[in-house]
């Protein structure tokens, strides 16, 4: 049996034909530490039982033929302390091309606590962030900046403004805009922070815009960060796709400098939608907890990207929660204490808009941000009267909430009620109220 020491491994493995599923895992074990592909003398020079990975279960995925769930234990001396990308390697690094597999996914992890503490985690966490920006009890409001390809800074400062006093609590670089010929990365930062200021002026909010710093290199890296933060910015943003140890490194800049951190998913899909192999987003979700993120889009549930109830509320669980039990119905396979390291806010985003808030709030919660892009920009009154929309709908359905009503029952009513006295949500909900992206068949 495992010890409450080890790293532990779900992985979903689909043998090639004639392939004993035992086999099968006990050979996923061994690839991801210690074996080759023949016996080596030097194993005796090593405490060789002591580093394997051993699969200590194989069991059968109900309803589904050819494909089994092999939970692997990993001793901690396996592993470098703090470092995500060590972790990553020796999990995943070279075990998924095994021509003995058809296929092979990573479903869930277990990260001990005495793993978890080698790591910073979030640079700052929810609590801390809803005291930087001291808003409590509802959801954060946000929009990507549309269209995010093209703008000339002054123009994409504007659309900042017209966001933020509106009634949203921040605007966002999206994850392809970074320094172009059209707009350099030091003129968008400048602009966007003129439209934060001039926005928290006139509101008496405190509010922020994602810059994303992402670059070619650390050091283009730090140079944007600093410059952010010299303006005043409250956050700065990355893409997953600068690489774990890029992540880790901004995540300490952040809690150095008090700073927050946005991380955007970008790629994500390429490794986690297919469902037999690949990686699952839940462990995505653990890793970049670990790394020092504050923020991480993890799904939306009505929206236009996947992601079933149970499937998202499974990987809001594994950002907020200090302890997490086992759920098969959230894909959650093992328990997971964080030992108090603080939890990160999941961002909901992804074809959303003011007429499905009683939704979002129902399954999301209130620690997350609601983050509408088109929902906002393409408002035909304009840009603020699609960001004021969505905030009347999120305060009325907060309101709702608190005298004990039901959301899911009562939602459309409550918002068809507030549009009567609201002309921007009124126009929201006349153009987008049955927008859905429901491509069941």
């Amino acid at each position: 049996m495992p010890k409450p020491t080890d790293v532990l491994a779900a992985f979903r493995v689909t043998p090639q034909p004639g392939v004993p599923p035992e086999e099968a895992g006990a050979a996923v074990a061994g690839e991801s530490s210690t074996a080759t592909w023949t016996v080596v003398w030097t194993d005796r020079l090593t405490a060789y039982e002591h580093y394997q990975g051993k699969c200590y279960s194989v069991e059968p995925v109900p309803g589904v033929d050819g494909q089994y769930i092999a939970r692997i234990a990993y001793d901690l001396d396996l592993f470098e302390e703090g470092s995500v990308a060590n972790l990553t390697s020796s999990i995943i690094g070279n075990v998924f091309g095994f021509k003995a597999l058809k296929a092979l996914r990573l479903e869930d992890m277990r990260i001990p606590p005495h793993y978890t503490k080698t790591f910073q985690g979030p640079a700052h966490g929810i609590v801390m962030e809803r005291e930087y920006l001291n808003k409590y009890g509802r959801p954060l409001l946000g929009a990507t900046v549309k269209p995010k390809l093209g703008l000339s800074a002054k123009n994409y400062g504007r659309v900042v403004y017209e966001a933020l006093r509106g009634g949203l609590d921040f605007t966002k670089d999206d994850e392809n805009i970074n320094s172009q010929p059209f707009m350099r990365w030091r003129d968008r930062f400048l602009h966007s922070m003129e439209a934060v200021n001039r926005a928290q002026a006139e509101t008496g909010e405190i509010k922020g815009h994602y810059c994303n710093v992402t670059a070619a290199t650390m050091e283009d890296m730090y140079e944007r960060a600093e410059f952010a933060a010299d303006l005043g910015s409250v956050i700065v943003m990355i893409d997953l796709t600068v690489g774990y140890t890029a992540i880790q490194s901004m995540a300490k800049w952040a809690r150095r400098n008090g700073v927050l951190l946005h991380l955007h998913r970008a790629g994500h899909g390429t490794y986690t939608r297919q469902k037999n192999h690949g990686v699952s987003f839940r462990v995505i979700a653990k890793w970049m907890r670990l790394a020092g993120v504050d923020h991480i889009h993890a799904g939306t549930v009505v929206g236009k990207l996947e992601g079933d109830p149970n499937m998202v509320a499974g990987y809001y669980d594994v950002l907020r929660a200090d302890k997490a039990e086992p759920d098969p119905l959230k894909g959650l396979y093992f328990e997971q204490d964080w030992a108090s390291m603080p939890g990160v806010m999941p961002v909901a985003s992804g074809g959303i808009h003011a007429g499905q808030m009683h939704q979002l709030l129902h399954y999301l919660g209130e620690d997350v941000i609601l983050q509408f892009g088109g929902g906002t920009i393409g408002h035909p009154l304009g840009i603020a009267a699609g960001a004021t929309a969505n905030r009347v709908a999120l305060e009325v359905m907060v309101k709702a909430r608190n005298e004990g009503r039901n959301l899911l029952a009562e939602g459309p009513d409550i918002l068809r009620s507030a549009a009567k006295r609201s002309r921007e949500l009124d126009m929201a909900l006349s153009t987008w109220g049955d927008v859905t992206f429901d491509c069941r068949r």
